[in-house]
């Protein structure tokens, strides 16, 4: 059994490009009224759903008739933009068949990088759901750079499943699940049918990306897991090939993996904070700011800062760097880099003496700070 998602509400569903294109060969509308019947069915178990599906850029490249994925920005841009109209289009048709709306949500990071825009979508979201729509997000391709890019689609299901504190996170692909070595290459590779989220030995496991038309690999899903673990969220990985792999998945048969997230949810403030795909920033720690911060409960005072990378200025996102070089936490700085600077090493009675002001004893308040 895998009771998992049998027993979860509300899930995040992320479908990959290879379920449903023709191998890019633009959309495979049989493959998407295959997955709208199925998560109709999930609606009508009394579960809120909300689809993450790739494909656009596919359906893009097919309607210009190119080839091959293009490497230049712009054109990508281009493909996602026109690729876009097709995939909504071809969901909202085949959800209409079973009496259901859809909706387009289209997400950079910055949309969740910014505290008001993340709440602006979570309450969107959840007003969907309530409405009993099937929201569609995708990356917003057509205005991301690679600054501000997800980089795949796991990522994005997982930031989602945060977002709006979902019960699980699926995530279908081409292959069966998690192997203990690539199965293309090692015949004596098993698969992975149950482990923890955020256990760093099944990084190890994992490979690199599948296929020339799909940006994800194994180690992205495995990641998009351990990201979804901060609010609570299971992950089951599994292959879409599967026959109504949804539906039997919600019945609690035991198909692909299943990480669990073991973990003690995060706080929404909190999550939202370990969600941050790019910070402004590093403070780099001694061992007993290290101790004091995961051990302690401490809040992160100047005498534990060694050194500052960066420009950043104050209430943006910093990262917290043991001497190991390992990020161990992240938080909002109450100082700009220029600042911080001036008071490594200090304690806090001294700030105002250096800085002629002191507006927090600390660099980082525990209450604005995130372990990781």
């Amino acid at each position: 059994m895998n009771p998992v998602l049998k027993n979860a509400h509300r899930l995040v569903v992320k479908v990959g490009s290879a379920l449903v294109t023709n191998d890019g060969r633009g959309l495979d509308h049989a493959a998407l009224a295959n997955w709208s019947a199925q998560i109709a069915q999930l609606i009508a178990m009394g579960k809120e759903v909300v689809l993450v599906s790739s494909g656009a850029v596919a359906e893009g490249m097919q309607r210009l008739g190119w080839k091959q994925r293009p490497n230049a920005i712009h054109e990508l841009q281009a493909a996602a933009a026109v690729g876009q109209m097709g995939l909504v289009q071809a969901y909202e048709t085949s959800f209409r068949g079973h009496q259901l709306h859809t909706a387009q949500i289209l997400l950079t990071h910055e949309d969740l990088a910014d505290r008001t825009r993340y709440l602006n979508a979570l309450s969107t979201l959840r007003t969907l759901l309530t409405l009993k729509v099937v929201p569609i997000i995708n990356e917003n391709d057509t205005v991301a750079t690679d600054e501000i890019r997800f980089g795949d689609n796991d990522t994005l299901g997982a930031l989602v499943a945060n977002l709006i504190e979902a019960d699980a996170l699926v995530i279908l692909t081409d292959q069966a699940g998690l192997y203990t070595a690539d199965p293309r290459h090692d015949p004596t590779a098993t698969l992975v049918q149950q482990a923890q989220a955020g256990d760093l030995a099944l990084e190890a496991m994992a490979g690199g990306a599948g296929s020339a038309i799909s940006r994800g690999g194994m180690l992205t899903k495995i990641l998009a897991a351990k990201r979804a673990a901060h609010s609570g969220a299971h992950t089951l990985i599994a292959s879409g090939r599967e026959p109504d792999v949804l539906v039997r998945l919600a019945q609690g048969e035991a198909i692909g993996t299943q990480l669990i997230a073991t973990r003690t949810p995060l706080s929404s403030r909190k999550t939202w904070l370990a969600d941050h795909l790019q910070v402004r920033g590093k403070l780099l720690l001694d061992t007993g700011a290290v101790k004091a911060l995961q051990h302690d409960g401490k809040s992160l005072l100047p005498i534990g800062v060694v050194a500052v990378e960066g420009d950043f200025a104050r209430g943006e996102v910093v990262a917290c760097v043991s001497p190991e070089g390992v990020t161990v936490a992240r938080g909002l700085v109450n100082y700009a880099a220029s600042e911080a600077r001036k008071m490594l090493r200090l304690p806090s009675n001294q700030i105002e003496a250096v800085l002629g002001y002191i507006d927090d004893a600390e660099l980082i308040h525990r209450d604005n700070l995130v372990l990781l």
